[in-house]
């Protein structure tokens, strides 16, 4: 009776790596499954509410009003089912003031009203990549739809590392991890640490990356809202206690920031889903 043989490496790596492919499509695809039910619940209260004559001219409301502000279908239609009842359906949804701007400061940005998402996104990124003293990063914001961390904002990374972290879910990156535990996260050396899968190592190292540190944005109330993440060109030790300090004030300041921002975004969409749903009373103006 013979022993059997050592599985081939290579073999078990191409199996790692086709495990990981279809555990991503499996995530979207429980994503989307999720996303039906919601919105068939906010096309019976938009239907209700606005006398509207069916589920086709309710779901038409919701996507004008999430086309108009690029607001995912799925996220417009969670906010429907969560937030409370119109007052009355001559009034505006939201009456009272708008929540205040958070403070920025830790990126030397006076966080106003018309500060726009982008200029806070780049300015965070050169700020880590600047107490990090690395030259290669992105930043990487939540799609509550795809419940994934989406590429928003890189440099010095090649084009095939943008394209395969573009959406990144639960699993095996350490943008991931620090997204997953809310807590900033440091690879040492790419090379061997055990967070990746083959697949994405191999795109890591080749982009130039032999160590990476990924801080999370968090918004107020702990939530992760996004991760920017620094890459560096040789194996690194573990972080001086001031800049962790640093990271941590800058995760937290533009976390509460972008979650703000996101909130105002998905009021406005509201505030127009529900101006649709007045004039289609006859109501509007």
């Amino acid at each position: 009776m013979t022993d059997n043989p050592a599985p081939d490496l290579r073999e078990v790596a191409v199996l790692r790596e086709e495990l990981a492919r279809l555990r991503e499509e499996a995530h979207h695809l429980r994503a989307q499954v999720r996303g039906r039910p919601l919105i068939s619940h906010a096309q019976g209260i938009l239907e209700e509410r606005y006398r509207l004559p069916d589920a086709e001219a309710a779901f038409a409301l919701l996507r004008i009003a999430s086309q108009h502000h690029n607001v995912k279908l799925r996220v417009l239609a969670e906010a429907v089912t969560r937030s409370p009842r119109p007052e009355g359906r001559g009034a505006p949804w939201f009456p009272g003031p708008s929540p205040q701007t958070p403070p920025l400061g830790s990126i030397g940005i006076a966080a106003t009203d018309d500060v726009d998402r982008a200029t806070v996104l780049r300015d965070v990124l050169s700020q880590t990549l600047a107490v990090l003293g690395a030259g290669m990063g992105n930043v990487q914001v939540m799609d509550p739809a795809a419940e994934a961390l989406r590429i928003v904002q890189h440099t010095g990374l090649h084009a095939p590392f943008v394209k395969h972290f573009a959406l990144v879910g639960a699993g095996t990156t350490s943008c991931a991890r620090a997204a997953e535990g809310a807590e900033l996260t440091t690879v040492r050396d790419v090379a061997t640490d055990p967070v990746f899968s083959e697949r994405d190592r191999r795109v890591i190292l080749l982009a130039g990356s032999r160590a990476c540190h990924s801080i999370p944005l968090l918004d107020e109330d702990g939530s992760c809202v996004g991760v920017v993440s620094a890459h560096l060109a040789r194996p690194t030790a573990e972080l001086h206690p001031a800049q962790v300090e640093a990271l941590g004030v800058v995760g937290r300041e533009v976390g509460r920031w972008l979650g703000w921002q996101e909130r105002g975004v998905v009021r406005e969409a509201l505030e127009h889903l529900h101006l649709l749903g007045r004039q289609s009373l006859g109501g509007g103006s």
